[in-house]
């Protein structure tokens, strides 16, 4: 359906009407003492009985109509869409300290960092979250909100993307991510308030201790689901030959365990693509809460016809004495070519 947001806009169309028709100031002694508008009023006047006067006057009155319309708002709007009446609330607590730059997972036959497995297994899991609010917390020397709880999985998945290792530096704030998730979560009893929390190390920084977090997130009611990244082991080659290493050494998995039991949630261990995507199971298996039915009604803005369609005849106005101007000196040398020739 079509319609304009603010009709009232269009009280302002008769306003170039009742300017034409204020009385004219009293003429002064002196001809150059006239105002300047007044004078410049009075010579469009005169100028009205020529044909390029009544042109002028034809394209001002059409931009000054396009912008009032625009001014108007238009808008269409599409078809009433049912919101999902059931659903959950997910905040992702993404870990982005310097460790995540380690290559030891895998994505079919690639070598990748830990960051950007996460991002691969995460992109499908966001899209499978019809229904649910989803929030996304990156954390490492602190911890910040970059995306709050919203229905838009588009945009949360475009931020988890745009994320980069080292972004707030290289340690890791575990306790100040379970503390932001915690005063994030709107306190209300119909919604599971659910945090998946990814890293691959330990608590080394931050003004919370992951226990004190875990207090706070257990009186709110916050589910957390804990998830430990990085391999067990991988070769590495020197001079001396080749040694196998486990470059999750610092993880911490007693810690994040207990954070994930303590709560009713759940600890995994994501050593490579597959055993990430596990997770899905047991949040699918979470029983949904059911709110009341919710309509939107897409909204498309179309302000920019009628403005875009007002500057190109302005700049038709604006231009034409240029071209009146250059169509005049073709003309004039074309007839002294004739009279020469």
């Amino acid at each position: 359906m079509f319609e304009f947001a603010w009709i009232w806009a269009f009280l302002f169309l008769p306003l170039p009407i009742l300017f034409r028709f204020l009385p004219a100031a009293k003429q002064s002694q002196s001809a150059s003492l006239k105002a300047p508008l007044l004078a410049m009023h009075q010579l469009q006047q005169d100028e009205v009985a020529s044909q390029k006067s009544k042109l002028n006057l034809i394209l001002a009155s059409l931009i000054w109509l396009l912008l009032v319309c625009a001014a108007a708002k238009p808008q269409w709007l599409g078809e009433p869409i049912n919101l999902p009446t059931q659903g959950r609330d997910l905040m992702l607590a993404v870990d982005l300290s310097g460790s995540m730059k380690q290559e030891d997972m895998q994505i079919g036959n690639q070598q990748v960092d830990r960051l950007v497995m996460v991002k691969y297994v995460m992109e499908d899991f966001i899209e499978r979250r019809k229904g649910d609010r989803l929030g996304l917390i990156l954390f490492a020397d602190t911890a910040y909100l970059q995306t709050p709880l919203t229905f838009d999985r588009k945009t949360i998945g475009q931020m988890l993307d745009e994320s980069i290792i080292g972004l707030v530096g290289d340690k890791t704030a575990i306790g100040d991510a379970i503390g932001l998730a915690a005063k994030r979560f709107e306190a209300k009893a119909e919604s599971n308030q659910i945090l998946i929390l990814l890293t691959d190390g330990q608590n080394t920084s931050g003004n919370l201790e992951p226990l004190e977090a875990l207090e706070l997130a257990k009186k709110q009611g916050i589910k957390i689901y804990t998830i430990g990244v990085g391999a067990d082991e991988m070769l590495v080659r020197s001079f001396f030959g080749t040694r196998r290493h486990n470059p999750s050494a610092d993880l911490d998995e007693a810690m994040l365990t207990t954070l994930a039991e303590e709560t009713g949630g759940k600890y995994f261990r994501a050593r490579d693509a597959g055993d990430l995507s596990s997770i899905y199971k047991i949040l699918d298996q979470l029983e949904p809460i059911e709110s009341d039915a919710q309509q939107m009604r897409p909204l498309t803005a179309l302000f920019f016809w009628p403005l875009s369609f007002a500057f190109l005849l302005s700049l038709i106005m604006a231009l034409s004495p240029a071209i009146s101007i250059w169509s005049s000196s073709i003309k004039s040398s074309m007839t002294r070519s004739k009279v020469n020739g």
